[in-house]
């Protein structure tokens, strides 16, 4: 049962590895979307840029994720300007906010095929106690005149086609896309504008040398005044404490074979992808071939059967009875990075170094926008962006992550089944 996105995405462009040494303005190390973007929108500023990538563009959770385009962070918009202040804070707020505009202006102007479509995101509440805080939500958003709609527990139950739901934010901004053809799109855009993009180049060490940042490969070498490290959940030990500052988490996914029409009408009619407010969340949408894909929290570690989530495929059946015998086609799984503080992380730990991870899955919208703004800081040192630069901090004994996280899904799982 593999990805489904692997039999379905665009065809990959070449992508040779490194080979030689080279020398760039800015080294990108990472291909999902926040590398792929800041490789692009640095060489459309004019830059030489090279891209580094251990596997291949959109391998990680870029390439493995539920394909929903959702806007604005994790907290409020006010619980951001309380967090950061008016001026910086609102201006994360319009970043994240736009975040999906930028993405399909983005997919439009390069012509990228990804079977995108801008249908609306629904964040519903599951129980009853959750329903103030989508409420809140939906008024802080309206308020700075978004498109979103506050829907109640007869509207909702229309939305999806289940009475599951006690309320919901429909946010008109939104949508879907084919994750992996979408990396892929990147990928060919910024080699498209003179970024030369390398596959299976893994970076076994960056450091200091003669005023550049220089980048050992197996088969190279690459020197570049500016770095760009851009490798979110899949974060190894090439920067020192970086993997300790976020926990990776694992999500999983599962996709039935196409739905039949009418039920697929019934079930998600106009084809809003959802995700749930909860403390452990489900979320899902009908994709362009008419397959139910619906993902949430797996077992620590990747998948390759829906076997292996057995409480995501019950769950399916219990909002749609109809589902019955339509077989699960497809499961997979990656890796994707958490903060503490639920905020996208960017940090400065060196000169001529730039981070950036830990999108708290929101990464396809807020990993792209992020990128452009890495570029526009990369290339001019004393650039604003709209997104805090903060120190690097690790996370205590973060070796029990593992122990740690499944004891907060489990927590999670019994509150919301209580709905406490």
């Amino acid at each position: 049962m593999p990805n489904l996105y692997r039999e379905t995405a665009e065809a990959a462009a070449a992508t040779p590895p490194l080979e030689g040494e080279r020398r760039a303005d800015v080294l990108v190390i990472g291909g999902g979307f926040t590398g792929l973007s800041a490789a692009l929108h640095s060489a459309l500023l004019g830059a030489d840029v090279v891209l580094l990538e251990a596997e291949e563009p959109g391998w990680g959770a870029s390439g493995r994720n539920g394909g929903q385009v959702n806007p604005g962070l994790k907290e409020d918009p006010d619980q951001v300007e309380r967090d950061f202040g008016a001026d910086l804070g609102g201006r994360m707020n319009a970043l994240a906010g736009q975040a999906p505009s930028f993405v399909f202006d983005l997919i439009e102007r390069h012509s990228i095929a990804c079977d995108a479509r801008r249908n609306g995101t629904l964040r519903a509440a599951v129980h009853p106690r959750h329903v103030a805080a989508v409420r809140r939500t939906a008024d802080q958003w309206s308020r700075r005149g978004a498109p979103v709609e506050f829907l109640g527990r007869d509207a909702i139950a229309a939305a999806p086609g289940t009475d599951r739901y006690a309320g919901a934010m429909l946010d008109r901004r939104g949508g879907d896309l084919n994750p992996l053809s979408f990396a892929r799109g990147l990928a060919r855009a910024a080699a498209h504008a003179g970024a030369a993009v390398h596959g299976g180049t893994r970076v076994l060490g960056l450091a200091r040398a003669g005023g550049a940042w220089r980048a050992r490969t197996p088969r190279g070498l690459v020197a570049a005044r500016q770095v760009i490290i851009a490798t979110n959940g899949y974060t190894d030990g090439l920067w020192p404490d970086l993997r300790r500052s976020i926990v990776p988490l694992f999500g999983a996914i599962a996709a039935t074979a196409p739905v039949p029409q009418a039920l697929a009408r019934a079930m998600l009619p106009a084809r809003s992808v959802l995700y749930e407010c909860g403390t452990v969340t489900v979320y899902y949408r009908i994709d362009a071939g008419s397959r139910l894909l619906i993902g949430g929290r797996g077992p620590m570690r990747e998948i390759d059967s829906a076997a292996q989530i057995p409480h995501i495929l019950d769950y399916a059946r219990r909002l749609w009875p109809g589902l019955g015998a339509i077989p699960w086609t497809h499961a997979w799984g990656g890796r994707l990075a958490m903060t503490r503080d639920h905020y996208p992380h960017v940090h400065e730990p060196a000169a001529g170094v730039l981070v950036c991870l830990g999108y708290n899955g929101r990464g396809v919208a807020m990993g792209t926008a992020l990128g452009a703004e890495l570029a526009k800081r990369a290339l001019n040192p004393e650039a604003p962006i709209d997104m805090p630069i903060t120190s690097l901090k690790t996370i205590g004994l973060h070796a029990l992550w593992p122990l740690a996280v499944k004891a907060a899904i489990l927590r999670g799982r019994l509150t919301d089944y209580l709905g406490i």
